[in-house]
């Protein structure tokens, strides 16, 4: 175990690069000798089955789950001599916040990538309760498709309300980053 843990979290729209910074922490630990282990969404099947990819198509093996629990199953299971584990797409993982929280606490450095907004404005609870304990949170903005500013919203380009869950979960063909000015959450 890490007897200095760290724990980044990269937020933000849809297409802010966020999978991009957590490729490439991966990346960079794993030239320091760092055991890392990867989890993703079981639901989340946009790019590939098992692992997290990226927009620009980076890509790192990644185990699939439905539960954060699986994260501590999935370690203690393969008897994984792991000090790293990061988590793409966390806003989608049941109780992610209690066992990533739990994890650092014990000694695990910590990496997340997620939306913290859903396209109605509404704030991600296990997004929310990660962040007081990051010692990095880094917000990652995207370009709007409008005008070229920095974005820092996702939009909708479906009926959302009356989409299923697996309807949600989409790239560029549903959802753009849009700046405050053309977001329509902002009466700019």
């Amino acid at each position: 175990m890490n007897v200095n843990p760290f724990f980044n979290v990269y937020i933000g729209p849809m297409f802010g690069a966020k999978t991009t910074r957590l490729l490439a922490d991966i990346d960079r630990l794993k030239y320091k000798g760092r055991k890392v282990i990867a989890f993703k969404p079981n639901i989340d099947k946009r790019y590939s089955l098992d692992k997290i990819s990226s927009h620009n198509n980076g890509t790192i093996e990644a185990y699939c789950i439905d539960s954060a629990e699986e994260i501590r199953d999935i370690i203690k299971k393969n008897n994984q001599d792991v000090d790293t584990i990061a988590v793409d797409e966390a806003f989608m993982i049941l109780d992610v916040d209690k066992v990533l929280i739990n994890l650092y606490k014990k000694g695990y450095n910590i990496i997340v990538a997620s939306i913290q907004l859903d396209t109605k404005e509404k704030a991600f609870d296990n997004i929310k309760n990660i962040l007081p304990w990051a010692t990095k949170i880094e917000i990652c903005p995207a370009v709007c498709t409008m005008c070229n500013e920095d974005a820092y919203f996702t939009e909708a380009l479906f009926d959302i309300e009356n989409a299923s869950q697996e309807e949600k979960i989409g790239g560029k063909d549903m959802y753009e980053p849009r700046c405050a000015k053309h977001f329509s959450g902002f009466n700019i």
